[in-house]
């Protein structure tokens, strides 16, 4: 599906930057979520980003959402008042 090798998924794991769901027998279960996630990753890793840089852009990224959703909350709160 993503077409990478299993080594690079169990070092995105461990680099806690995608975190599958285990089957009862330990495998990993990737949901539709952690796919998106690895494909994102690996389109930042083409464009010459290390994991470490990987992991502060997503991070970044992160916050930028959380900030938008912060000023959306802030505005409709003003207008209401």
């Amino acid at each position: 599906m993503l077409d990478v090798q299993q080594a690079f998924l169990r070092r995105l794991e461990a680099h806690d930057l995608v975190t599958p769901d285990r089957s009862e027998g330990n495998q990993r279960r990737y949901s539709r979520d952690d796919i998106d996630r690895v494909s994102h990753i690996c389109g930042l890793i083409d464009e010459g980003l290390t994991l470490a840089g990987v992991s502060r852009v997503l991070e970044l990224q992160a916050e930028v959402t959380r900030l938008k959703a912060e000023i959306a909350d802030l505005r409709r709160t003003s207008r209401a008042g």
